[in-house]
Order: C-alpha cells, then sequence, then structure tokens
C-alpha cells in the first residue's frame, strides 16, 4: 500500500480535483439560485427535455467511465504514455470534467434554467484555468516523461 510519503503528489492530486469539483457544485448552486430569483427561461416549450436526459445519461456514464479507467492506472507498476491512453483519456485528459460539463448543462436543458447554464460555462472556464493546469504539472512532475508523451497524444 502507498503512503503519503512514497507519494507526495498524490494528496496534491486529489486536494486539486476536490477544489475543482467544489466550483463545479457551489456555481450549480448559485445558478439554480439565481434562476428561482429571475426566473430566465431559454426555450419556449419542454421539447428540449429529451436532449437534456440524453446528456445526463451520457454524461454519467463518461464520469464513471473515467474514474473506472482512472483506477486502472494505480495497477501499473511502471507508468508509459500507453498507461494514460486509455478508456475516455483516448479523447481528452478532463473526461470527468467534462462530464461534470454535460451533467450540469443536462440539468440546464431539463429544468430550462438560463442560470444553470449560464453557471455550468463559469464552471468548466474556472477549472480548465485554475485547476486543470495545476494538476497536470503535478502528474508531469510525478510521471515525467509518459506524461508529458501522453499529452502530446491528447491535446485537451
Amino acid at each position: 500500500m502507498e503512503t503519503l510519503s512514497e507519494n507526495p503528489h498524490k494528496n496534491n492530486v486529489h486536494k486539486i480535483l476536490a477544489h475543482s469539483y467544489t466550483v463545479y457544485f457551489v456555481l450549480l448552486l448559485v445558478g439554480v439560485g439565481l434562476d428561482i430569483i429571475f426566473k430566465v427561461k431559454i426555450f419556449a416549450d419542454s421539447v428540449m427535455v429529451p436532449v437534456g436526459l440524453f446528456f445526463l445519461i451520457l454524461s454519467t456514464a463518461l464520469i464513471i467511465w473515467a474514474q473506472k479507467s482512472g483506477n486502472e492506472l494505480t495497477k501499473v507498476a511502471e507508468k508509459r504514455a500507453e498507461h494514460f491512453y486509455r478508456g475516455p483519456y483516448r479523447y481528452t485528459r478532463i473526461p470527468t470534467h467534462c462530464g461534470l460539463l454535460l451533467l450540469i448543462l443536462g440539468f440546464g436543458i431539463v429544468t430550462n434554467s438560463f442560470f444553470v447554464i449560464l453557471s455550468m460555462i463559469v464552471a468548466f472556464l474556472i477549472s480548465k484555468f485554475l485547476f486543470v493546469d495545476k494538476y497536470h504539472k503535478i502528474l508531469e512532475e510525478k510521471y515525467g516523461t509518459a506524461y508529458q508523451e501522453y499529452k502530446k497524444l491528447v491535446k485537451f
């Protein structure tokens, strides 16, 4: 079993991700609150609800897939670029963030909430520019060349 002294980056990565996910949650609550107060709607009728439900299902599957794929990485002793390049990590280095984006978008569409969708965009941008870059730097320090090669393969 890995201890913190053996892996000083582990706590930092999880701390950064926790802060990033907290931004999504807090801004979702802000969006819901603003929607309750101002009741700004996007769609005239409920024709978009199936689209929102599709995003809710897709995002849930993406988040679960990303978590499962990420957990498989811990089973590999010596990491190489191809170990990072699995599951949804083939398409994006931040699949859980993309899943959260789609999850809140789907919720905003289902509830026909302008402010929820706006909060989702703001949360994604804050996470991307404040937390994700730090997350990638820690992973580069931790995994070195293997992670740098992976970043060349997957740009977003």
